[in-house]
């Protein structure tokens, strides 16, 4: 069914109640928009608290993110929005956010690329990290441009994130999936290190996808996910040797020997 501009609107402003509720952003942050038809783009405008805004606050800008109609002004990140909608054709709308845990791995330069979620391989594959460029300029997206064709979630360095989808509630909840993973992922790691799926176990989730109707981009890119075999194959070159604490000692005793007992 085909949703009428009001009706659109009002998903916005919806949403945008939502991210706030959450703690996704503060103050006046975060963007949302969508895509109207080939040439207008429907989108928050700056300075205005996604959690308070109306129906009317809402501006059109073209694909270029010239203002077209609105009593409000653009947000300078529009730029992050038609560069999404220019290589992505099949990109109905984009949500951008700073949801906390999300926006700790970005800013501790990590991505969220380990196999460990069932769910979240499915619907995202994974989530790389865009190299860091100044908000509100061109530099933004430079570090996108090569993900956004792979991808259909990505983390800001030092920013936040953004998710985007044929449908605005669809580009929501893949932020949704977003956070919850990097939560997960986070307490995983305070408990001792997360345990990764082996590669088999990930290729019968991708394969999965057409039984659950997922059309995501995310399809096995090399290192992403990163599988339980990458890791294993990464610890002999890692520099670090393990030894027992009989091992130890007996290291110790020899070298105490070799120095003539001294």
């Amino acid at each position: 069914m085909v949703k009428t501009e009001k009706e659109l609107r009002q998903d916005i402003v919806d949403i945008g109640k939502l991210v706030y509720q959450k703690g996704w952003v503060a103050a006046n942050d975060g963007n949302i928009s969508i895509r109207l038809d080939a040439d207008r783009v429907l989108c928050t405008p700056t300075g205005v608290s996604k959690g308070m805004m109306h129906v009317d606050d809402l501006i059109i800008c073209d694909m270029y993110g010239n203002k077209l109609e609105g009593r409000r002004e653009r947000t300078s990140e529009i730029a992050m929005h038609y560069k999404i909608y220019e290589l992505r054709p099949d990109v109905k709308a984009v949500v951008h956010a700073h949801p906390p845990v999300s926006t700790g791995f970005a800013a501790a330069g990590r991505s969220l690329n380990l196999a460990l979620l069932p769910e979240v391989i499915i619907g995202l594959g994974c989530v790389p990290l865009a190299e860091y460029g100044l908000p509100g300029t061109d530099a933004l997206t430079d570090g996108m441009l090569p993900l956004i064709p792979k991808y259909d979630a990505l983390l800001l360095a030092n920013h936040g994130a953004v998710c985007y989808s044929d449908e605005v509630y669809k580009a929501f909840f893949k932020m949704e999936t977003l956070e919850h993973f990097a939560r997960i992922t986070l307490v995983a790691e305070l408990l001792g290190g997360p345990k990764l799926l082996p590669k088999v176990e990930v290729d019968k989730l991708f394969d999965s996808r057409t039984r659950y109707g997922v059309k995501a981009r995310s399809s096995g890119e090399p290192g992403c996910p990163v599988v339980a075999e990458n890791v294993a194959a990464a610890d002999p070159g890692d520099g670090k040797i393990t030894v027992t604490r009989e091992e130890l000692i007996a290291l110790v005793d020899a070298a105490v020997r070799a120095r003539g007992g001294k």
